[in-house]
C-alpha cells in the first residue's frame, strides 16, 4: 500500500466554459512529505499526460550560477543510480510515448505522454530521477558542453535570440528576470559539481514539486502507486524566494546594434503586470485587438496594408512578478524602424483616447476564449495549464479565473490599461540595423519569418 494522501481541494470545470458536456474535475492531493498532486481523470482516449513541475527557475539563481536551472533540465535526462545515460528516453519511446522538459524564469517541468497501460513506468522513472540522480564530473561536463553549444546557437549566432536577451538585460536592473534562462556563458562554464549537488538537494525535493496527471487512469490506483514511489523521498529546506522588486522605471531605455541582417529588427517593451493581476487579462484583450489575426489594427497598418513590416507579433510575459509587454517586428527591406515605431506609438495613443468598438472587443474576446479551450483539449494541454498556474502562483484555479476574465473586460478598461501600461517612461526599445560590413553569406534574410510569442527569453527545452 502507498502512503496516504490528503485531499486538499477539488474543482469542476468544462472545456466549453459553460458547465456543459465536457465536464471534468481537478482533485488536489498532498502527500505527508509535501508532494502535491493534481489529478484529472479524462478517459476520452487511452492515454495520459504525466508532468512534474518544480518551483525553481532562473529567478532562483544568483550571479555566478545563472543557467543552473536549465543545466539541470539536461542533467535529469542523463543518469540515475538505477538507469544509465539514455535509458530514460529509450524506455519511454519503447513504451510508445514521448518525453521532454522546459525551464523558464519561474519554473522547470518534465513531461511524459504515454499509453494508459504505462502509468507505472512513468511513476517509477520520474520518482527515481527526483531522488537518485548521479552527479559526477562525467555527467556535469557532458551536459555543460551541450548547454554551451545551445547558447551559441540560440543567442550568440541568432539575432532574434540576442535581441530577446538584450531586452530583458536592459529592461530589468535588479530582478533576476535581468538574466537569461539559458544563463551567461561565463556562468555556464564556471558552475561546479558542488553547485549542482547543492542545487539538486535543495530544489529537487517533493515539497518543491507538483505532479500533474491527466488522462485515462484509476484515481485510487494512481494515488497508491504515487505514494509507494514518492512517499519515502525526504523533503528539503526550501529557501524563501527573495527576488528583489524591480525599481520603477522612470525613463526610456534604448539600444541600437549593427547585426548581419537584411533589414531592421525592432523590439519595443513596457513593464507589464503579472498574470494574476486583473490588468493582465485586459492587456491580453488589448493585444488581440492590435495584433490578433490579419484583420487586427496593427497587422493591417504594419504588414498587409502598410507593407512596413514583413512580420509582427506581441505578447505579455506570464510571469509571477512584473514582466514585459513586448512587440517585435522584422521590417521590410528599405523600411526604417523609426517608421514602424511611429505607427505603433500613434495607435497606442489613439487607444488611450478612444475605447475600441464593441465589434473589436467581442472578436478579441472570442479569439482568446477559443484559443484557451483549444489549448486545453489535449491531456498535455490541461496538465501544462494546471501545472504552470499552480507552480507559479500557488493555485491551479487561477487558470480558470483567467478564462472567466476575458469576457468581463470592457472597452473603457482597455483604454484605461493602455494608459497605465504604455507610458513612455517605462518603455525599452531594442533595434538591430543591417551591418554594412557583413559578408553576404552572413546575412540573415528572414522577411518571411514570423516573430512569434515574443515573451522574451523563451522557455528552454531539451530536444
Amino acid at each position: 500500500m502507498g502512503i496516504d494522501s490528503t485531499l486538499v481541494s477539488e474543482h469542476p470545470f468544462a472545456l466549453d466554459g459553460k458547465g456543459g458536456t465536457a465536464r471534468l474535475v481537478v482533485r488536489h492531493h498532498r502527500l505527508p512529505n509535501g508532494l502535491e498532486l493534481l489529478l484529472v481523470r479524462d478517459p476520452i482516449a487511452p492515454i495520459f499526460a504525466y508532468q512534474t513541475w518544480f518551483r525553481v527557475g532562473s529567478r532562483h539563481e544568483r550571479d555566478g550560477i545563472t543557467g543552473i536551472a536549465h543545466l539541470f533540465e539536461h542533467l535529469m535526462f542523463n543518469q540515475t543510480e538505477s538507469h544509465p545515460p539514455g535509458e530514460f528516453d529509450r524506455l519511454i519511446e519503447m513504451a510508445g510515448g514521448d518525453t521532454n522538459a522546459a525551464t523558464w524564469a519561474d519554473w522547470t517541468y518534465y513531461r511524459d505522454n504515454l499509453p494508459a497501460s504505462e502509468l507505472r513506468l512513468a511513476v517509477e522513472l520520474e520518482s527515481d530521477r527526483m531522488a537518485h540522480l548521479v552527479l559526477g564530473d562525467k555527467q556535469v561536463e557532458s551536459e555543460r558542453e551541450v548547454v554551451a553549444n545551445e547558447r551559441r546557437f540560440r543567442v550568440e549566432d541568432d539575432v532574434d535570440g540576442f535581441l530577446s536577451e538584450e531586452m530583458f538585460r536592459i529592461a530589468f536592473t535588479v530582478h533576476p528576470y535581468h538574466w537569461p534562462t539559458i544563463g551567461w556563458m561565463r556562468d555556464i562554464q564556471a558552475i561546479t559539481i558542488d553547485d549542482c549537488r547543492q542545487f539538486y538537494r535543495t530544489y529537487y525535493a517533493p515539497n518543491n514539486a507538483t505532479v500533474v496527471l491527466v488522462g485515462d487512469f484509476d484515481e485510487a490506483a494512481a494515488l497508491d502507486l504515487i505514494g509507494q514511489h514518492y512517499g519515502k523521498i525526504p523533503s528539503s529546506q526550501i529557501p524563501p524566494d527573495r527576488a528583489p522588486a524591480e525599481p520603477e522605471q522612470t525613463a526610456e531605455r534604448r539600444a541600437v546594434y549593427r547585426k548581419p541582417v537584411m533589414s531592421d529588427k525592432l523590439r519595443m517593451a513596457w513593464k507589464a503586470p503579472p498574470v494574476t493581476d486583473p490588468d493582465h487579462v485586459r492587456l491580453e484583450v488589448l493585444s488581440e485587438i492590435l495584433f490578433g489575426g490579419n484583420s487586427s489594427r496593427l497587422q493591417r497598418k504594419l504588414v498587409s496594408d502598410g507593407e512596413i513590416a514583413a512580420s509582427v507579433s506581441a505578447a505579455a510575459t506570464p510571469f509571477r512578478d512584473v514582466g514585459l509587454y513586448e512587440i517585435g517586428l522584422s521590417l521590410q527591406r528599405g523600411k526604417a524602424s523609426a517608421e514602424a515605431e511611429a505607427v505603433i506609438v500613434e495607435e497606442l495613443e489613439r487607444l488611450k483616447r478612444e475605447p475600441p468598438s464593441m465589434e473589436e472587443l467581442v472578436v478579441a474576446q472570442t479569439r482568446l476564449e477559443t484559443r484557451f479551450v483549444r489549448d486545453l483539449r489535449p491531456s498535455g494541454g490541461k496538465a501544462e495549464g494546471l501545472g504552470h498556474f499552480h507552480t507559479t502562483f500557488g493555485d491551479y484555479r487561477a487558470l480558470f479565473r483567467l478564462y472567466d476574465g476575458y469576457r468581463s473586460v470592457t472597452a473603457d478598461e482597455i483604454s484605461a490599461v493602455a494608459a497605465r501600461v504604455f507610458d513612455d517612461r517605462r518603455r525599452t526599445v531594442i533595434i538591430a540595423e543591417p551591418d554594412p560590413d557583413a559578408a553576404p553569406d552572413e546575412l540573415d534574410d528572414d522577411e518571411d519569418t514570423v516573430v512569434d510569442g515574443l515573451t522574451g527569453d523563451e522557455p528552454t527545452e531539451v530536444a
